[in-house]
């Protein structure tokens, strides 16, 4: 046997245990993380929700991050909520318990044409759209292809501007090939990323802990999968690809609202992706001490954050009809 053989062999009885740990960390995933609610078909994939609330009430739509899920508004915001207003929180595509077909989806106008496909199934045509860091970016787009549709927007950390270089700890999603997407995605990235996981969280949330129960009750399990670093790479290229042409649009931007920060956010600037867009009409306020994951540390803020978008424009679209 030579030693290019023996070499080859090692190396595919590699990748081949790789595959099988990744195969059992994903099966712990679904068990720590069931589905939480339904699934509906939209053109090119899927979109998985939780409805709480009337249906009556003010809707407001709840979208992730990267390499997020639905759990993140779940953990505390979707109760929060629910009593005064109708909550939507759901799966980006590709997310969670989510689908998308191809790649090519992941680019901003493609997400934000699949979750107003699916708000169109469901009948919503009025949204308070509350998109946390990339979902903010999301959140955006749908606002600028379908304002008659968005009634305001109340963005947590959101992504609005193209980034010099992606975040440390997304780094390793930086890849356009996707059958090396795939062959990473089910051999060394789920078994890596459960090695590393105490450290990325670490760095999200920084200055802030991040919650002993973010896997189970965050979600963060569902992290451990293939799909999870095959739609995240997707994600991070689509996005890089689409959102300059975005941000040269902000000045078509007529949705009104609000952006909340954490102040000491370590992954996007405050400054450049908040302040920014008070010259398009939305406000900006920061959390002092809080980092990126305002929505699981500073729920309270952000709840008080997010009535305020709500009612100050449900009032505003009231008003003419009670003076009359």
């Amino acid at each position: 046997m030579t030693t290019l053989l023996i070499i080859v062999l090692l190396i595919v009885a590699f990748l081949v245990g790789m595959n099988l740990w990744t195969r059992k960390l994903t099966a712990q995933g679904y068990t720590r993380v069931p589905q939480l609610g339904d699934i509906t078909p939209v053109e090119g994939g899927s979109i998985h929700y939780v409805e709480r609330g009337h249906p009556s009430k003010q809707t407001i739509v709840m979208i992730h991050g990267l390499a997020g899920q639905l759990q993140h508004f779940t953990y505390a915001l979707v109760d929060m909520l629910a009593g005064d207003y109708h909550v939507i929180a759901l799966d980006r595509p590709g997310c969670g318990y989510s689908t998308r077909d191809r790649a090519d989806l992941g680019c901003l106008p493609e997400q934000a044409r699949m979750i107003q496909e699916f708000l169109d199934i469901k009948g919503v045509s009025d949204a308070v759209l509350v998109g946390h860091s990339l979902g903010g970016a999301v959140s955006l787009a749908m606002a600028l292809d379908h304002p008659e549709k968005t009634k305001a927007l109340a963005l947590l950390a959101p992504l609005t501007h193209k980034l010099s270089a992606t975040p440390q700890v997304f780094k390793p999603m930086e890849m356009r090939s996707e059958w090396l997407r795939k062959l990473i995605g089910n051999t060394l990235a789920v078994p890596l990323a459960a090695k590393t996981a105490h450290h990325a969280l670490s760095t999200v949330f920084d200055p802030e802990p991040a919650p002993e129960d973010f896997l189970d009750r965050a979600g963060g399990a569902l992290g451990l999968r293939p799909s999870a670093f095959i739609t995240g790479s997707q994600d991070v290229v689509g996005v890089d690809d689409s959102i300059a042409a975005q941000a040269d649009g902000y000045g078509e931007l007529s949705v009104p609202g609000g952006i909340l920060y954490g102040a000491q956010d370590a992954i996007l600037s405050p400054d450049t992706h908040g302040e920014t867009m008070t010259r398009f009409g939305l406000t900006h306020e920061q959390i002092d001490g809080a980092g990126h994951m305002i929505l699981i540390t500073r729920p309270d803020a952000c709840a008080a954050f997010i009535r305020r978008i709500a009612d100050a424009n449900q009032t505003e679209q009231s008003s003419p009809s009670e003076n009359t």
